[in-house]
């Protein structure tokens, strides 16, 4: 069996000898080469042409997202990024999502991570995971990302005029018209939800609930970029906080993210309950929550993403109400795990590429 050929791109000596060893223990993996700074990965990508590459984002010289954006333009290659749990270092690792990087590892403890081992199964669980990908979809999607938000006044467009076609329906029976928009996303989300959010028109009659699969500290940086390129607002969920239409909230890292009745109103519910399919927070665990609200008419989306995660909780959703399942298509997910899944359950109304959710979600509001 041919083994994934890794490039491991780190400024520190303890942390490429660490990665190197970690990455070796798979009979999957191959480590080729390291390197010290974004400059000597560059060079190094030219002559070796690795399947996949780990990078960390501060370095010397030249840092990981300098040599991201160049990589994906020259050598589109498969690049999971190395972040510290800092503010910086959250809003550089939302950046590189956004410039193409497959995924990102949190380091646990900094800079140089001597507990590193604590997350040597993600490692190297995502750089399988990276090495089956089609790059062409990461480079397309860097290429996109300003192109796809020059078009927003399009997509907005094509919002209103569904938005103008729904209204001639008339009202399914059992429908109070309250609704609900709910959206899961893993591997891959980042980008993903980027083309969907954007796309909202300000005034959509519900609002949106979001789990993506981001550890502590990441996510408010996440709904902070979003908020600053979309026409309804997006903010990291707060404890308590009743839910406005047209505002997206998306699950703080680490904490599950459910709904409770307040009055006549819905208030964010966030916990730390059970970890549900490896995550915290967790797609099932979210949609299970919504699918007690029986007043409601739901809207459920699942996107790119490795696993199942979502899929039971789409199955809860249909048990109990009225819903309309969107699944992305395989032809536009970075990884089809999480689509593949919901599509399995039978349970999805409509499966589309990831530049049309936007427009299926006003079209069921």
């Amino acid at each position: 069996m041919k083994k994934i050929r890794v490039l491991v791109v780190e400024d520190s000596a303890f942390m490429r000898k660490l990665i190197t060893e970690f990455l070796s223990e798979s009979s999957q993996i191959e480590v080729i080469g390291t390197a010290r700074n974004g400059q000597e990965a560059i060079k190094k990508v030219k002559n070796e042409s690795p399947d996949v590459i780990t990078m960390d984002i501060e370095m010397p010289l030249m840092t990981g997202i300098e040599a991201l954006k160049i990589i994906m333009n020259e050598n589109p290659t498969p690049i999971i990024m190395l972040s510290s749990l800092t503010s910086e270092g959250a809003e550089n690792t939302t950046l590189a999502m956004q410039y193409g990087a497959f995924d990102f590892i949190a380091k646990p403890s900094g800079s140089i991570s001597f507990d590193l081992h604590k997350v040597k199964d993600e490692l190297i669980e995502k750089v399988v995971a990276a090495s089956r990908v089609n790059v062409e979809r990461l480079q397309n999607k860097t290429n996109n990302t300003e192109s796809a938000l020059s078009d927003l006044s399009s997509y907005s467009t094509i919002g209103s005029l569904n938005k103008r076609i729904i209204t001639k329906i008339p009202a399914k029976k059992g429908d109070s018209g309250k609704k609900i928009i709910c959206i899961g996303t893993s591997t891959g989300g980042p980008r993903a939800l980027q083309q969907v959010l954007t796309a909202l028109p300000s005034d959509i009659g519900a609002p949106i609930l979001v789990v993506q699969h981001m550890p502590a500290g990441f996510t408010k940086s996440l709904a902070s970029r979003l908020d600053s390129l979309s026409e309804i607002r997006v903010k990291e969920a707060e404890a308590g906080e009743i839910i406005q239409n047209g505002t997206a909230y998306i699950a703080p890292g680490g904490f599950h993210l459910k709904v409770k009745k307040v009055g006549m109103s819905l208030a964010v519910d966030i916990d730390q309950s059970e970890i549900r399919n490896g995550h915290r927070p967790s797609v099932d665990v979210m949609f299970e929550s919504i699918s007690n609200l029986s007043d409601y008419m739901k809207i459920a989306v699942i996107m790119t993403g490795m696993g199942a995660d979502g899929s039971k909780g789409l199955v809860e959703l249909k048990r109990k109400g009225l819903v309309k399942a969107i699944a992305e298509s395989q032809e536009t997910s970075i990884v089809f795990g999480m689509p593949k899944a919901a599509i399995s359950t039978t349970m999805v109304d409509s499966v589309e590429n990831v530049q049309d959710i936007a427009a299926a979600i006003v079209k069921y509001c």
